[in-house]
């Protein structure tokens, strides 16, 4: 297949770049290259590669900034997707496209299917269900993945926020109230390439399995690095002062992936600790004099 990927230098397009590229014609632009928000910009970019699927991997995706810039949010996550629907549609080309957890409220505390109902608690949530709603309408031929809690090489991400830390701090302070499930992008690429290639469409959730706090994710970050002498507190989401609500569990069902693809992820814990060894490693353990 002909891949064109939207966002290939961010934390999920750089893993799609080399794991579709390994099997697939892969190309990638990013917002040095297109603006997702203008129409005329993505139509020239889509024909310019004229590639048999679109992965889009481009997106607003800090939450709490989504709170004050909520037009750019939703001109991002939600009117870009739109431009993108419309062009794909109008040459028949296939659209994957990424959405989250973030999408439910979190009351139902047990595994969202991919039927359950939407209700977003924040704006990050609200723009990604609106980009759903677009998807949807526009697209004829389309792959809508669901996942949580992402983590990788590049980019801002929570793994690398906690190593940074531990590495400089005695004492971390970690939400133990909110659950869901920790997904390493390199695994989600893998997902979306057996969904490709097996021709699936519609709605699916992807996310490593398991299930786990922040704070019980922060103590594995930890464990799995070997940092020495650096004590983790749980604490209440109450206690800190932060500008957009997160679900109190957000946990995502996997069943149809497995179901369709006759293949799973691998557990949170086992991909948390490829990753950290993978790209942490002994060489960037703190000094003992530093510990």
């Amino acid at each position: 297949m002909k891949i064109l990927v939207l966002g290939n230098k961010g934390q999920l397009g750089t893993d799609l770049m080399e794991v579709l590229g390994s099997a697939h014609a892969v190309q990638g632009v990013d917002i040095d290259d297109f603006d997702i928000t203008s129409f005329s910009d993505c139509r020239e970019t889509v024909a310019e590669f004229s590639p048999d699927a679109v992965v889009n991997a481009a997106a607003y995706t800090n939450v709490d900034g989504c709170e004050t810039e909520r037009d750019l949010c939703f001109a991002v996550n939600a009117e870009g997707v739109r431009n993108i629907a419309r062009i794909c549609s109008d040459r028949e080309i296939k659209l994957v496209h990424f959405s989250t957890d973030y999408v439910f409220d979190g009351t139902k505390r047990k595994p969202y299917v991919e039927e359950d109902l939407c209700n977003p608690i924040n704006v990050y949530g609200q723009s990604k269900l609106q980009s759903e709603i677009y998807l949807k309408e526009y697209a004829r031929d389309f792959l809508l993945i669901r996942t949580a809690w992402l983590y990788g090489r590049t980019g801002k991400n929570f793994v690398k926020t906690i190593l940074d830390k531990a590495r400089h701090e005695k004492k971390l302070r970690i939400v133990n109230d909110q659950i869901g499930s920790p997904t390493y992008s390199v695994d989600l690429a893998l997902a979306v390439r057996l969904l490709l290639e097996g021709n699936h469409a519609g709605v699916f959730n992807v996310t490593n399995r398991g299930r786990c706090s922040w704070y019980e994710f922060a103590v594995r970050i930890v464990q799995y690095a070997q940092i020495p002498e650096v004590e983790i507190e749980a604490i209440s989401s109450g206690m800190l002062q932060r500008q957009a609500l997160r679900p109190a569990y957000s946990v995502l069902s996997c069943r149809k992936f497995i179901q369709e693809t006759k293949k799973t992820t691998r557990y949170w814990q086992v991909a948390l600790k490829d990753f950290v060894m993978k790209t942490w490693g002994k060489k960037n353990l703190p000094k003992p004099e530093d510990a």
